[in-house]
């Protein structure tokens, strides 16, 4: 038998305003060890120049995660114009320059192209794996490797500021698995004059908005105290994208079981998914079928 893991049994969602220079591993052990938490994880890495919302999942919280993750996610960036790197980011050595800069109306066109469902190339520093192996692992021994390329819907793409020729500041709302690194590669590319990114910021993902978001400076103020643990949203946050069914008594029970559950009757598809809900907490999540819920996820709560 394993070794149990040490910490408490506590459920829910805690919104973090990651600051930049830390990483979301460091940031999920931080909300971990502050609420003696036994388990915990995040709805989505932020590379460690980035700041905004991380959302830390716990305990049974952790089995919304994948809704989350999902969910469509709203960024800010400023992309450097005439200058790429080989990280794509600030963090990186610059491999190639660009007198060209473009014009507002020039930007404004090319960001069209990249606008629904597009093809991506993740960065040569990221976490796509090679043969086993993490990509920036690979690319740190100086390997340059021939990533695949990935499907990523940007629902928009628009230029929010022009600051000086050097830099343009941008807004995007998309899907799952998108590097925000590779779109300023990209854009840099199709203008003629490379780009780099060199400020980030995630300000919404899914149900979770940055204003809303806890500071490591708070949590390491309230770590281990009742005021902390009463900024902890219900699990039932990472569910919001979702519709909800409330179930019968009697199918609440047959759920927890992880056996079909009846349902009150709703505009729910067939073959949607869904959650079910008694008293207004989460039973589980899974598919509807006439009437009942089929589970895929039982949450103990």
């Amino acid at each position: 038998m394993g070794r149990r893991r040490k910490g408490r049994d506590i459920s829910g969602w805690l919104v973090v305003d990651k600051p930049a220079g830390v990483t979301s591993t460091t940031v999920v052990g931080k909300v971990r060890w502050a609420l003696d938490a036994r388990k915990a994880g995040h709805a989505g890495t932020l590379d460690p120049a980035a700041t905004g919302v991380l959302a830390i999942a716990l305990g049974e919280a952790t089995k919304t995660v994948p809704y989350v993750t999902d969910a469509l996610k709203c960024y800010r960036f400023t992309v450097r114009l005439g200058q790429a790197t080989n990280t794509d980011d600030a963090e990186g050595e610059v491999i190639a320059e660009s007198d060209l800069r473009p014009s507002d109306a020039q930007i404004a066109a090319a960001l069209a192209g990249f606008r629904g469902e597009i093809m991506q190339v993740p960065p040569q520093y990221s976490a796509v794996k090679v043969d086993g192996e993490r990509a920036y692992a690979r690319a740190r021994d100086g390997e340059e490797m021939e990533l695949a390329a990935r499907a990523l819907w940007v629902e928009s793409l628009e230029m929010i500021a022009r600051p000086d020729p050097d830099h343009v500041e941008l807004e995007m709302v998309c899907g799952k698995g998108g590097y925000v690194r590779a779109i300023a590669r990209d854009l840099g590319r199709a203008l003629g004059c490379e780009g780099h990114v060199v400020s980030l910021r995630r300000t919404w993902s899914g149900p979770f908005d940055a204003e809303d978001g806890v500071t490591l400076e708070q949590i390491e103020a309230e770590a281990r105290s009742p005021a902390l643990e009463a900024r902890l949203l219900p699990l039932e946050a990472g569910l919001a994208d979702l519709p909800e069914l409330p179930a019968t008594p009697e199918g609440a029970a047959r759920l927890r079981n992880g056996n079909p559950g009846m349902v009150i009757a709703s505009d729910v598809e067939y073959g949607e998914e869904a959650w079910a809900s008694l008293d207004g907490r989460a039973v589980a999540v899974g598919q509807y079928r006439a009437g009942e819920l089929h589970p895929s996820r039982v949450f103990v709560n």
